[in-house]
């Protein structure tokens, strides 16, 4: 009997330590700068989502999230004949059990309206309970006052626009002269919005991606088709919250999303080279040089468009060293299109490789 209990308390131990543990994901800092990776759109029973919310501190810890926001509904609470109305209850919940776990947790909730303005999220704030106001607008400045970070939620959302095209109405016109909107999700979900990247340069707005996820998100995010899930990843100058804050503030953000990368070239392009290195030619014959490039992050690099006598297409697999092998012909740098890294609505990343 005794032996059995021993059994036991060991099991459930090293259960414990497995669910303490954080997945490493391989994606680079910039210069002065740590790389937070983050979602900022996830739901719970307390408005239409399915698991408790302790339960998205440990699916973020599983994929390696440093940072999340529960986001639950303020005007949307099925449940309420089940589970009472607390606007803040995931906050309440969680802040303890993220602290235990190192996890950067962001108090947020979601404003969900009819277009227009559509649905939003209020990160940062301290007490979602206050935001809640028959007027749309008064939510926003309640959130506002509580020095909140606005975000646009699925803006092309066919619910809402059936055509899936965002649209700028005069309630965004004016929270954009006010200074009030500060990001627009490219992706939600399985979503993506060309129209944000313009929308966002315009009006100089942080590019958010977030999984807006409602249920056991291993569920909905799983490989083949999803490498990864989807996130916003934060340039920060330290891995806290105040960091993040002001980094988010100031739209040092690129979106990850099915092992693509989309942002500002300011951003995307010290990234694809922090992730990559290209090493001198190792051997050479009468016709060819062969040099290598180490691809150290998650993510794959799809080059294409290579210049004359050069390889056209050249894939730097996740993890991997690379064999290139070029023509004596051939005058350094390469020239490549990275066609899964997005800076623009019709435009790519475009990179030199020399060793």
């Amino acid at each position: 009997m005794k032996k059995l209990i021993i059994i036991v308390l060991l099991f459930v131990s090293l259960t414990s330590l497995i669910n303490a543990q954080r997945k490493t994901v391989h994606l680079p800092a910039l210069p002065g700068y740590v790389t937070l990776k983050c979602d900022f759109h996830m739901h719970t029973v307390f408005s239409d989502g399915n698991v408790w919310p302790t339960v998205r501190i440990d699916e973020a810890l599983r994929d390696g999230l440093d940072a999340i926001a529960i986001t639950d509904h303020l005007e949307y609470t099925p449940k309420k004949d089940f589970i009472p109305v607390d606007f803040n209850a995931a906050w309440k919940i969680t802040e303890g059990y993220a602290k235990e776990r190192n996890l950067i947790l962001v108090h947020g909730t979601e404003i969900t309206r009819k277009m227009p303005p559509g649905h939003f999220n209020a990160l940062f704030i301290k007490d979602a309970s206050i935001i809640a106001k028959d007027s749309v607008w008064d939510s926003f400045e309640a959130a506002i006052k509580q020095g909140a970070f606005l975000q646009w939620n699925h803006p092309g959302w066919k619910s809402q626009e059936p055509d899936g095209i965002p649209k700028m109405y005069d309630i965004h016109k004016k929270l954009i002269k006010n200074g009030w909107l500060h990001g627009i999700e490219l992706f939600n979900n399985s979503e993506y919005y060309p129209l944000v990247f313009t929308l966002c340069k315009q009006n100089n707005l942080a590019l958010i991606g977030n999984s807006d996820v409602h249920g056991t998100i291993s569920e909905i995010y799983s490989k083949p088709e999803d490498t990864n899930r989807p996130m916003t990843l934060v340039f920060a100058k330290k891995r806290n919250h105040d960091s993040l804050k002001e980094a988010m503030f100031a739209g040092r953000t690129m979106v990850y999303f099915r092992d693509i990368l989309a942002g500002k070239e300011e951003y995307a392009k010290p990234f694809f080279y922090q992730c990559i290195s290209v090493g001198k030619p190792f051997y050479q014959n009468d016709k060819s040089l062969f040099f290598e490039v180490t691809n150290n992050s998650d993510i794959p690099f799809y080059l294409t468009n290579g210049i004359a006598n050069a390889p056209v297409n050249v894939t730097l697999a996740a993890n991997s060293v690379t064999r290139v092998v070029l023509s004596k012909k051939v005058t350094i740098p390469l020239i490549y299109d990275v066609r899964n890294v997005l800076i623009g609505e019709k435009e790519v990343l475009k990179v030199e490789l020399k060793y």
